[in-house]
């Protein structure tokens, strides 16, 4: 049973550790917690897991956040994972700090990342995962805010999240979506 999981963001030391970059973080936890690597390879840093007879391509997409679809499609078609197999890892600014929600499809709700996945396999039809990074900034900073660094008070809840993010996409692969979205959404992460 293979997987892809696809975490979104932006590469470059200057996105490092940003909200916007949550989604690279969490695939790379997921990765190291298994004792994976990452090589670069086409559109993509990959790194490949086995684990509880499941097969996991973990990418983090090189085409920068807006063309994301490309790197996806490219993976799903090139190892043949099937739509129902796929998960997508995001930050999201209409949750707040203290939640995670996955849902099995919908609408990119603004977020240009799911946007382009959406336009490269032509369905809104695929698991995501949502970050909660809050939207706590004046009007017309939501750019600056996005792509700004934690805040040392929220490092440690970021954290805690990202450790239960990277239960999601285990539970995920082995209990299916339904009991997933039991499992974590209403979660509310202090």
């Amino acid at each position: 049973m293979k997987f892809l999981i696809a975490g979104l963001g932006n590469i470059g030391d200057e996105y490092k550790n940003t909200r916007h970059n949550i989604g690279f973080d969490i695939v790379h936890a997921f990765v190291q917690k298994h004792g994976g690597r990452f090589t670069l390879e086409r559109l993509a840093y990959k790194s490949e897991i086995q684990w509880h007879g499941r097969h996991f391509i973990c990418i983090c997409p090189t085409t920068f956040m807006n063309l994301s679809g490309k790197a996806v499609k490219y993976w799903m078609d090139f190892c043949k994972i099937d739509l129902a197999r796929l998960l997508v890892i995001v930050d999201d600014i209409s949750l707040p700090l203290t939640k995670l929600r996955l849902r099995p499809g919908g609408s990119s709700a603004g977020h240009n990342g799911l946007k382009s996945i959406e336009e490269s396999l032509g369905t809104q039809q695929f698991a995501r995962l949502r970050f909660g990074i809050g939207n706590d900034f004046p009007k017309g900073s939501q750019s600056q805010f996005v792509l700004s660094r934690w805040k040392n008070e929220e490092k440690p809840l970021v954290q805690l999240k990202t450790e239960k993010a990277v239960e999601v996409i285990e539970r995920f692969a082995v209990e299916g979506i339904q009991l997933t979205m039991n499992f974590i959404n209403n979660q509310i992460f202090t």
